[in-house]
C-alpha cells in the first residue's frame, strides 16, 4: 500500500480467537499489523463483548457465536474473519447493517476433509474399527467376513461442490464407480455420473457420502425415510453439517444392520468445549466411527485458511476490497495515486448514489475512480477523488439520509 493510510495500523487491534492457526499473525505482522492478540479458545457473550470492544478486525472460528447483541456492542468494529467455511455463527445481517464484511475461507481445507472422507471410506469397508477396538482389548478378530476392497464399489456423493468433487477425484483413481447428486446442474469429473434424485442415488450406492451447506432446505436431509430408503447394508459418511442427518434414526438403522456403517465428524449438538462431555446416541456402536469435527483440521488446512482470511481481511483494511465477502457486494479495486478514498456504505435504497453524485459535483471534486456494489440490504460505493477535497465534501457524504458508515479509508 503506498498511499498513507487516515487510520495508522499501529491503532487496528486485532482479535484471533480459538486458537486460529499463528501463520495468521505472521501475514498481519507482513503487512505493518503489530497489534494482533491471539487467544486459544472460544469466549462466552459477556466476555467476547469485554475483549472486542475496541477491536477493529476479529478473526473467530465455529465455536465463538457474534450475536446481535455483540456485534451493536462493538462500535469500532471494520470486519469479521471466519477463519473455517461456515459463517453461521455470525449474524451476518446485523453485521452487514453496521457496516462489517464477513470474509471465510469457503475452500482451504477441501482437500483435507475429502482425504479424511476417503480413508473413513476404506475404513468402513473393511470392518477396522471394530477390529482395532477389539485388539485394543485383547481380542483377536483375524477374519475376512464382512471385509471389502473399495475397487468396484459405488461411491454416491450428495453435493458435488469443491469437497464433493475432490472425493470424487480421488475415489475414481482407487478404482470406485462414482455418482453424484446435486441440486444444482455440476459438470463432472472423469467418469462421474449425475443421478437425478437423491432417492436414486441412496438405492445404488455401496457408500453415501454427504457435502451439503448447512441450510433450511438440508436440515433433516437424511430423514428416516432417506436412510431407510439406502441400499441394505450400505455405509454412510457424514463430514458436512450436524444437523443434515436424523441421527436418532441412524443409530436404530444400524442396530438393524439395514446399515452396515457410518463415520460421523459433525453433530447436531456439540461441545463448546474439548472439556465438555460429549453426548450421542452413536455412542457405543462398534461399526461407527466418530470423531470430533475435525473433517477441516489439519495443519495444512489450518495454515491455509490462516493466510487466506487474513489477506482478505488485509485487502479490506487497505483497499477497501469487499472481493470474497459474505454479506457484502463483491468490489475488487485498483490503486490510484495521489487520490483520496472514501468507503461508503448504505442501505440499498433508490436515489443514494444521486445524492452523492449531486455533493461531489456540487463541491467541484474531480473523482478519480467510482466502484458500486450492491446486494438486497446495502450499497457500497469507493470513491477516488483527487487530492485538493474539501472536509466539508466528507461531512456532506456522511450526512446523506440511509448512511450506515462513511469512512476516509487514506
Amino acid at each position: 500500500m503506498t498511499q498513507s493510510l487516515s487510520l495508522n495500523k499501529d491503532k487496528i487491534r486485532i482479535v484471533l480467537l480459538e486458537g486460529i492457526h499463528p501463520h495468521a499473525v505472521e501475514v498481519f505482522n507482513e503487512h505493518g499489523y503489530q497489534n494482533v492478540e491471539l487467544i486459544s479458545h472460544a469466549l462466552t457473550a459477556d466476555a467476547l463483548i469485554d475483549k472486542i470492544k475496541d477491536a477493529r478486525l476479529v478473526g473467530v472460528r465455529s465455536r465463538t457465536q457474534l450475536t446481535d447483541e455483540v456485534l451493536d456492542k462493538t462500535k469500532k468494529l471494520m470486519a469479521v474473519g471466519c477463519f473455517c467455511i461456515g459463517t453461521n455463527q455470525v449474524s451476518l445481517d446485523t453485521a452487514a447493517m453496521n457496516g462489517v464484511p464477513v470474509f471465510n475461507a469457503p475452500h482451504s481445507n477441501t482437500r483435507s476433509v475429502a482425504e479424511l472422507v476417503v480413508g473413513q471410506t476404506i475404513m468402513l469397508l473393511r470392518g477396522i474399527f471394530p477390529k482395532s477396538m477389539a485388539a485394543h482389548q485383547q481380542s483377536w478378530i483375524k477374519t475376512a467376513k464382512g471385509s471389502h476392497e473399495v475397487r468396484g464399489k459405488v461411491i454416491g456423493i450428495v453435493g458435488y461442490g469443491h469437497i464433493g468433487s475432490q472425493v470424487s477425484v480421488l475415489a475414481e483413481a482407487m478404482g470406485m464407480t462414482i455418482i453424484y447428486y446435486d441440486v444444482q446442474r455440476k459438470l463432472p469429473l472423469g467418469n462421474a455420473r449425475s443421478i437425478g434424485s437423491l432417492e436414486g442415488l441412496l438405492e445404488q450406492a455401496d457408500v453415501v457420502t454427504l457435502h451439503v451447506p448447512q441450510e433450511e432446505s438440508t436440515r433433516n436431509l437424511m430423514s428416516r425415510e432417506m436412510l431407510e430408503r439406502m441400499k441394505p447394508g450400505s455405509h454412510l459418511i457424514n463430514a458436512s453439517r450436524g444437523n443434515v442427518v436424523d441421527i436418532e434414526a441412524l443409530a436404530e438403522l444400524l442396530r438393524s444392520d439395514h446399515i452396515a456403517g457410518a463415520a460421523v465428524d459433525v453433530f447436531p449438538v456439540e461441545p463448546k468445549s474439548n472439556k465438555q462431555a460429549f453426548e450421542s446416541p452413536l455412542i457405543g456402536l462398534p461399526q461407527v466411527i466418530l470423531t470430533p469435527h475435525i473433517g477441516g483440521s489439519t495443519q495444512e488446512a489450518q495454515r491455509s485458511i490462516g493466510h487466506e482470511v487474513a489477506t482478505r481481511l488485509i485487502h479490506f483494511s487497505d483497499r477497501g476490497e469487499t472481493d470474497g465477502s459474505v454479506n457484502f457486494p463483491p468490489v475488487n479495486l485498483p490503486e490510484h495515486e495521489g487520490s483520496h478514498r472514501i468507503l461508503h456504505i448504505h442501505r440499498n435504497e433508490p436515489g443514494m448514489l444521486r445524492q452523492i453524485n449531486k455533493a461531489l459535483a456540487e463541491e467541484n471534486i474531480n473523482v478519480l475512480g467510482q466502484y458500486l456494489g450492491t446486494n438486497n440490504k446495502i450499497g457500497y460505493v469507493v470513491l477516488d477523488i483527487a487530492k485538493d477535497m474539501s472536509e466539508r465534501l466528507f461531512e456532506r457524504i456522511r450526512a446523506v439520509e440511509g448512511t450506515i458508515r462513511c469512512r476516509m479509508l487514506y
